[in-house]
């Protein structure tokens, strides 16, 4: 019985916040808020619903599958994260007006590209 409960709550706690990332991804204004939208809210959900599947399997392998595919979530979905973010910002693909502040136009490690923002399938 109890048991049930906390697979339950795991399990609408994990829909609720994948949910909340597809609204995120519609609704936010410009690429550096739905990534994150894309990326922090589903890897918590996933976290919830694979401690649901723990739980209601509760055999070894289950216990196994379900860390794997928390741990690979949570190393790469921070990497693509990143990745996007910071192509995004090399094709100068503009911000929301909200933008309070952006630390990688300070950065003098980072080269910004000389030349504007062009459609490349129109040059084949």
């Amino acid at each position: 019985m109890i048991s049930t409960i906390i697979i339950s709550t795991l399990m609408l706690g994990g829909a609720f916040f994948s949910l909340l990332a597809a609204i995120g991804v519609i609704r936010f204004p410009d690429i550096y808020t739905r990534m994150h939208a894309a990326t922090k809210a589903p890897a918590f959900g996933i976290l919830l619903l694979q401690t649901a599947a723990a739980i209601y399997f509760a055999t070894f392998y289950a216990i196994v599958i379900s860390l794997m595919v928390i741990v690979f979530i949570f190393l790469t979905a921070p990497v693509a994260s990143h990745s996007i973010s910071r192509v995004a910002h090399l094709l100068n693909i503009p911000k929301w007006q909200g933008t309070v502040m952006d630390e990688m136009d300070s950065d003098p490690d980072i080269e910004q590209p000389e030349h504007p923002k062009t459609d490349h399938l129109s040059e084949t």
